[in-house]
């Protein structure tokens, strides 16, 4: 009707509001939120067994997250991968996805250096808009290119590298860390093999 204000929709978020990703074992999502609630609330997402949540400091979550499966190993029964995030990101389509993934990969260029990596990405959601095995290529490539052009040539292993760059997707929003192989071993719930 004329005269009549439409109310206005609320802006996109910039950023998602998790920047954990937590892949259960089973449908063992009351056993997880449990076992997590000290640093925050554990959410569903529409994904089959895979929850995110939202943590102050996620290099102190990893490190506290790791001495309570020191002390109870049983906790990964519940869930077979949590992974914290340095760097999460929305996106509304591949062309988006990609150039936000390849400006944040290549923030870690100092750090990968003269040394061996590969990129990892889990896709959930998207498909048939972005292929796996492509943006894995596309970004290792592009780190490959930026190193070698900065002198400092980095090459691609996938038998304990020195570096994994992980990327994980929940539909429009995406998280990026980096790992090393220390890390990896020390942590085998990030699930970067």
């Amino acid at each position: 009707m004329l005269g009549e204000i439409s109310p206005i929709p609320p802006p996109e978020p910039m950023v998602p509001d998790w920047n954990v990703i937590v892949t259960l074992a089973e449908p063992t999502f009351r056993i997880a939120r449990k076992l997590l609630a000290r640093w925050g609330p554990l959410r569903r997402t529409e994904y089959h067994n895979v929850a995110v949540m939202a943590v102050s400091d996620t290099a102190a979550f990893l490190q506290e997250f790791a001495a309570a499966v020191g002390e109870s190993p049983g906790i990964l029964n519940a869930m077979s991968h949590v992974v914290p995030f340095e760097h999460v990101f929305v996106f509304k389509n591949a062309a988006e996805f990609e150039a936000k993934s390849r400006e944040i990969a290549l923030s870690y260029g100092p750090r990968l250096a003269g040394k061996s990596f590969h990129v990892r990405l889990r896709r959930r959601g998207l498909k048939g808009t972005i292929s796996t095995p492509e943006e894995e290529r596309f970004l290792d490539d592009v780190l490959l290119g930026a190193l070698a052009s900065a002198g400092n040539p980095g090459r691609i292993r996938f038998d304990d590298p020195d570096y994994v760059l992980l990327i994980e997707t929940v539909a429009g929003s995406g998280g990026v860390a980096l790992w090393t192989g220390e890390d990896m071993k020390r942590y085998p719930f990030l699930g970067t093999a």
